[in-house]
């Protein structure tokens, strides 16, 4: 059975889908079977596979969420089947994904008017995952019911934080919200850790609040001890539309997520 990894921040700016791609490429490296799943209105992340416009995709997680929602509304007699995800999956260069659109957003506001809904992604979810080893979720920056429900079908979340003031701010938002899912909705969430991204190890101000978040969190909330370097070989290779193991394997920030990918792999069960 899949392990499945959300990868979130309560704040934009924090390097979050470009990690979850990264992190997905260095896990298939080292043969890892790995899914990602893009539930991010801006789509970012599918963008990041190389997909130009996620509005022209025909079925997008958007989509199979609907379906979910529209099956339960049916009497069970006369439902429809309901659509199979794996159909829906995309692959490119050893990774999976299934695409992100606009449509998220319409489907947030329907699950605003569902009981129950924050359990929805959960049941895709459960379809596929124990064909892969991980499942990677990325998030929108907010803590609306699309990154509850990510939470609710998840065992582990990393969180992505910029060692600013403003987005630690965002970064106790998050791990509010994790706390309260794992109480209410899903008891087996866990904090895989604190990912700090963007940093400028050159500036005073990285350094002191890289201390600070490391010493608030020690002995609770793991702090990776690798941060993701700020080098614009990352912008450069989200242009390209590649991960950073095929524009630069060899540099020091794909070697960071590496290292990150190694501290991930030393945790799991």
């Amino acid at each position: 059975m899949g392990m499945v990894y959300v990868v979130g921040a309560a704040k934009g700016g924090t390097a979050k889908s470009v990690s979850a791609l990264n992190l997905a490429y260095s896990l298939a490296e080292v043969g890892k079977k790995v899914l990602a799943l893009d539930m991010d209105p801006q789509a970012n992340l599918t963008m990041c596979f190389g997909v130009d416009n996620p509005s022209e995709v025909e079925v997008t997680i958007g989509d199979l969420m609907l379906d979910v929602l529209e099956g339960e509304e049916q009497d069970a007699d006369s439902a429809e089947p309901r659509m199979d995800p794996k159909e829906y999956i995309w692959e490119r260069n050893g990774v999976d994904f299934i695409p992100g659109s606009m449509m998220l957003s319409a489907v947030e506001v329907k699950l605003r008017m569902e009981m129950g809904s924050e359990r929805i992604l959960k049941k895709i979810v459960d379809d596929v995952k124990d064909d892969y080893d991980i499942v990677i979720v990325d998030t929108c920056p907010s803590m609306g019911l699309l990154t509850i429900n990510a939470l609710s079908a998840a065992d582990r979340a990393i969180v992505t934080a910029n060692p600013q003031l403003l987005a630690m701010k965002g970064l106790q938002d998050f791990l509010k919200t994790v706390k309260k899912i794992k109480n209410r909705i899903n008891a087996d969430l866990q904090v895989e850790g604190i990912l700090l991204t963007m940093c400028e190890r050159r500036t005073n101000l990285c350094k002191t609040v890289t201390d600070e978040v490391k010493e608030a969190f020690d002995g609770r909330i793991r702090v990776f001890k690798n941060c993701i370097p700020n080098t614009v070989k990352v912008g450069e290779a989200v242009y390209y539309g590649k991960p950073l193991c095929e524009y630069a394997p060899q540099s020091e920030v794909c070697e960071a997520y590496r290292s990150v990918t190694r501290e991930i792999l030393s945790s799991m069960p």
